[in-house]
C-alpha cells in the first residue's frame, strides 16, 4: 500500500494543544448540586409516577410529573432563545399480552432537542426514567418516590439542558425523560422505533439509571466509582459478521462497546478523580434497561449508573422491618455523586456532538506481513484521524497514531496478529469522534 504521510512538528504542537479543551472543563464546573437537589426533590413530591398512575391531577402521579419535565425543558429552551424543541412522545400499551401492565394506557416519554449546526439528523441521547414503582409494580396508588430509581437520573438529564443549552454543537442533543421503565421498557422501545422511522442517525443513548447512590448494600461508601454497562456486539449483526469475527475478531468490540470505551476515556482525561468501571454486559445480571432497546435496533447505547447498590432502597414499599428503613426516598441520594455522574455525561456529549462523524469503513490488512495496513473513508469535516491499537486483551485502546491528508497508513513492525486496531476522525478543536473497528478485510 502506497501512502503519502509527513507530520510536521507545528502539526504535532498543535494537535497536541487540541487533546483538551477549556469548553469541557467549563461544562464540569457549571453543573449545579443545588439544581439537581431541587429537582429531585420536586419528582419526589409527585407522590408515585408509577406509568399507569394518575394522569389528571395537577400535583400527584405520572401525568403531573411528565407536564412539569416538559415545563422546565421549556423554561430551559426559553433561556436559550428556543434551542430546545421540547415534545411529548408517546405509545399505546395494553394489558393483553403484557403482565406487567394493570390497564390500558399511554406510556408518554418527554424529549428536548438541541439541534446540530451541521449535523441536525447526528443524535446524541441522555435518557433518565420518569416512572418510579413501589414493592409490586402493579401497585400505581401506593406512593413510590422513586427518589435515587430513576429521580436521580431524570433530573440528571434536565441539569445536562440547562448547561449545555449554552453551547452550539455540530450534531444533536436530545435530553429525554422515558416512561414505562418499571413494566418493561415501553419508552424506550417507544422512542428507538420513533427514531429508526425518522431516519435518525444515532452515536449512541446514555441511559442514565440510579446515579445518586453510594452507600451499597455491600458495606462499601465509594462517591467516585461508577459503572458503564455495555453489550459487546449489536444483537440484530448477520450471520457474516458473526463467522467473520471467529477468525478476524471483535468478540469485545461492538459498537456499544466502543461507546464504553468513549466514555472511560474522556473521563479519564477531563475526571480523572472519578473511576469509571466498564461492565462488559448489557446490564445487571439478568436485568434490562432502557438503553436496551436502542441496542435490540442496532444502536449504540450504554448505561451509566452508580457502582453500588442498595437494594433495600429499590422496588421498596417505605416501611421499616426488623431495624432496616426501606424505601427509595430523597435522604437516601448524594448530590454531589449524582452531578459528578450528571458531569460525566454532559462532557461526553459535547466531546460527541463538537466531532465529526467517524468513519463509515475501516478496511485492514497485513496477514503474515510486518506491518498492519488501515483504509478507511473520508469524513467530511475530519482535520485528521486516529488510528488506534492494543492488546486484544486489552479493555481500553491504549496505544496510537496522529495523521492528516490521508486515509490510508501502514504501521511499520506493529504485527496484525498481536493487537485490535480501530480508526477515529479528529475534528479541527481536536474533538474524536468513536472508534470504528474494521469492518473489511484487505488482500
Amino acid at each position: 500500500m502506497k501512502h503519502l504521510f509527513t507530520l510536521t512538528f507545528f502539526t504535532f504542537t498543535v494537535f497536541a494543544i487540541a487533546q483538551t479543551n477549556q469548553k469541557i472543563y467549563d461544562i464540569i464546573d457549571n453543573v449545579s448540586e443545588e439544581r439537581i437537589r431541587q429537582d429531585v426533590k420536586t419528582l419526589t413530591e409527585f407522590g408515585t409516577r408509577n406509568t399507569f398512575s394518575d394522569t389528571v391531577s395537577t400535583t400527584h402521579g405520572i401525568g403531573a410529573a411528565r407536564r412539569w419535565i416538559k415545563s422546565e425543558f421549556e423554561t430551559i429552551s426559553k433561556d436559550c432563545n428556543n434551542c430546545l424543541n421540547v415534545f411529548y412522545q408517546k405509545d399505546f400499551v395494553t394489558k393483553e399480552g403484557n403482565r406487567r401492565v394493570p390497564h390500558d394506557a399511554w406510556v408518554v416519554n418527554v424529549v428536548a432537542i438541541q439541534k446540530g449546526t451541521k449535523y441536525p439528523n447526528r443524535y446524541i441521547i441522555m435518557s433518565g426514567d420518569i416512572d418510579s414503582r413501589a414493592s409490586d409494580t402493579m401497585d400505581f396508588t401506593t406512593d413510590a418516590p422513586g427518589a435515587n430509581d430513576n429521580a436521580s437520573g431524570m433530573a440528571g438529564a434536565i441539569e445536562a439542558a440547562r448547561v449545555l443549552s449554552k453551547y452550539t454543537f455540530e450534531s444533536s442533543i436530545i435530553y429525554v425523560g422515558l416512561s414505562g421503565e418499571e413494566q418493561g421498557l415501553f419508552g424506550g422501545a417507544g422512542l428507538a422505533k420513533y427514531a429508526q422511522d425518522k431516519g435518525w442517525d444515532i452515536i449512541g443513548i446514555l441511559n442514565n439509571d440510579m446515579i445518586g447512590n453510594i452507600e451499597g448494600v455491600d458495606g462499601v461508601i465509594d462517591n467516585r466509582t461508577f459503572r458503564i454497562f455495555s453489550e459487546p456486539v449489536p444483537p440484530n449483526e448477520t450471520e457474516r459478521q458473526r463467522n467473520a469475527r471467529r477468525f478476524y475478531g471483535g468478540e469485545v468490540d461492538g459498537i456499544s462497546r466502543q461507546l464504553a470505551r468513549y466514555v472511560h476515556k474522556t473521563v479519564k482525561t477531563y475526571m480523572p478523580e472519578m473511576n469509571p468501571m466498564m461492565v462488559y454486559r448489557l446490564d445487571r445480571f439478568g436485568r434490562g434497561g432502557h438503553h436496551r432497546p436502542f441496542n435490540d435496533l442496532g444502536f449504540p447505547g450504554i448505561r451509566i449508573m452508580e457502582a453500588h447498590e442498595n437494594y433495600t432502597q429499590q422496588h421498596q414499599d417505605i416501611r421499616t422491618e426488623n431495624g432496616i428503613n426501606y424505601g427509595d426516598t430523597f435522604k437516601h441520594v448524594n448530590f454531589g455523586y449524582a452531578k459528578k455522574l450528571t458531569a460525566v455525561n454532559a462532557i461526553n456529549m459535547a466531546s460527541l456532538a463538537s466531532s465529526p462523524p467517524a468513519p463509515t469503513t475501516v478496511a485492514i490488512g497485513g496477514i503474515v506481513e510486518a506491518s498492519a495496513k488501515l483504509k478507511w473513508n473520508a469524513v467530511d469535516g475530519a482535520k485528521g484521524y486516529k488510528i488506534y491499537w492494543r492488546d486484544t486483551t486489552s479493555p481500553t485502546w491504549d496505544h496510537s497514531r496522529y495523521v492528516e491528508n490521508v486515509t490510508e497508513f501502514t504501521l511499520e513492525g506493529i504485527v496484525i496478529d498481536n493487537f485490535y486496531f480501530g480508526i477515529a476522525s479528529v475534528g479541527k478543536d481536536g474533538f474524536e469522534s468513536v472508534v470504528v473497528f474494521p469492518n473489511e478485510i484487505m488482500r
